[in-house]
């Protein structure tokens, strides 16, 4: 078995949906480079043939072509955005189940240390790893499959240095089978074993309930197929319950996903306006999404976020917010504000590229900066085993946002002309948690509200409708996987 890991603060990654299909030899042309002229575009490929012959010939050992190639549009993809990236036949497989919500394996969040490990974001309510006795940062330091991989020879592996993506295929599987798991746990002497049985899974996007009488709380874990219509029908079952006075909406360490979620998620509270807007280098991307007049109620609103929040979770804060539809609470949001469309290969993998940016109802890009909230909320992110001498606060780690990011689009290259800078109130004191109990205090406090409803009436007429496509996604921040 593995050593124990040390504990470090977990960095976060979702990936987004589908659109369009590729070949492999028209991967090749597209990103051969700049020249349009077709020789030099030949002339690129020539390069390449070039290297992968030499490679194939003289190289000490005889070598896999087909794990060449896949390493060179790695390699790709690598010089680009952190977003942009290839994924293999596996990664794109997990990837369409992710956004689907529903799988057969432990439903466990999980997430990467620094250190390499595996860690345990939180277990999902109801599912195997729940029942047996799974916590929230844990650390998964060994994984022992039922079947082993062909390229394995012993019948656990440690998970330091794991790809995201391997541990989850590892850990899901046939209904019904077992798998056993290596845990770490503050106060264990050494990694305890777990054996769990693999069951069906099915992760709810959207929970909620009333935080007292007239004050609802619905929260969304991340952007899935079915947000936008599992949150009206929670949102409606919560009104039934009585005459509704005001409403949290909890996008806290939500890492984002599909971007017409996010859409119509924003679409429930607004009648009126630019919703999102999209800019790219070709035509389809340019585009402008409305909403309709058909909204949830018109009660005050106070939006959650934190450094976790990310992408479409920014995008609907960003519409409520410009729209003084919402106060926004919490901490400043993770800050990417771009626009990825996946391209299903031939091969059966797949293309994540960045094609556009996003822009608030206001025109701001939030891409490196994220959404400032209205009201500041401190948020202690604690250092776990870390020690705590009597009377101290815990110590704390700091939250990795788009501008930790290597090779991240910068917000110079993001912004134009429109941009507006967001409003921030107060910074509060730490709580159990201050950022919903504060949400719930200033949903009593109708003088808050009575200058959103001023600057709502203030606001300008906005543009009329342009014809909308929905068929990229939002990326999120950072990898989170849930087997």
């Amino acid at each position: 078995m593995s050593d124990r890991p040390r504990a470090s603060a977990p960095s976060r990654f979702l990936i987004g949906f589908f659109g369009g299909t590729l070949s492999a030899a028209l991967l090749f042309g597209l990103v051969s480079g700049a020249p349009s002229n077709a020789a030099n575009r030949y002339e690129d490929l020539g390069f390449f043939s070039d290297v992968l012959a030499l490679l194939r010939s003289d190289y000490v050992d005889e070598v896999d072509t087909e794990m060449l190639i896949e390493g060179a549009v790695e390699g790709m993809l690598d010089k680009l955005d952190p977003h942009s990236g290839y994924m293999n036949a596996d990664a794109f497989r997990e990837m369409q189940i992710d956004t689907r919500g529903e799988f057969v394996g432990l439903g466990i969040e999980i997430s990467k240390t620094r250190e390499g490990f595996i860690e345990v974001i939180a277990p999902i309510d109801g599912t195997p790893a729940a029942a047996a006795g799974i916590r929230a940062r844990d650390e998964i330091v060994d994984i022992c499959p039922t079947e082993l991989p062909d390229d394995w020879t012993e019948p656990c592996r440690s998970t330091k240095g794991m790809e995201l993506h391997e541990a989850v295929s590892l850990m899901r599987g046939t209904q019904g089978t077992m798998i056993t798991i290596h845990v770490w746990r503050e106060g264990f002497e050494r990694p305890s074993p777990f054996q769990i049985r693999r069951d069906k899974v099915k992760v709810a996007s959207v929970t909620g309930r009333m935080l007292e009488p007239g004050y609802g709380y619905l929260a969304i874990r991340q952007f899935q197929e079915r947000t936008t219509q599992d949150l009206r029908r929670i949102h409606r079952a919560l009104e039934e319950a009585g005459e509704f006075k005001g409403l949290v909406l909890d996008l806290r360490n939500n890492p984002g996903g599909l971007l017409d979620q996010s859409i119509g998620v924003a679409d429930l509270f607004l009648e009126e306006g630019i919703l999102v807007s999209t800019r790219g280098r070709v035509a389809s991307q340019v585009q402008e999404f409305h909403a309709r007049p058909d909204t949830e109620g018109s009660y005050p609103m106070v939006v959650l976020v934190n450094a976790g929040s990310a992408s479409a979770s920014e995008i609907v804060a960003g519409a409520l917010q410009d729209h003084h539809r919402a106060l926004i609470l919490g901490a400043q949001t993770f800050g990417k504000g771009s626009v990825q469309t996946l391209y299903p290969l031939a091969s059966g993998g797949g293309l994540r590229l960045t094609t556009a940016l996003y822009y608030t109802p206001s025109g701001r890009s939030i891409q490196e900066v994220g959404i400032e909230p209205d009201i500041l909320v401190g948020e202690r992110v604690l250092l776990a085993g870390a020690p705590t001498p009597e009377g101290e606060l815990p110590p704390t780690v700091a939250a990795m946002r788009e501008q930790d990011l290597r090779g991240h689009i910068t917000q110079d290259a993001a912004a134009f002309e429109g941009d507006s800078e967001a409003r921030r109130s107060a910074l509060l004191a730490d709580t159990t948690d201050p950022q919903l109990e504060r949400a719930l205090e200033v949903l009593k406090s109708w003088t808050y509200f009575e200058r959103i409803e001023r600057l709502r009436e203030a606001k300008d007429e906005v543009a009329p409708t342009l014809e909308a496509k929905a068929t990229e996604t939002t990326d999120a921040a950072a990898p989170v996987a849930t087997p």
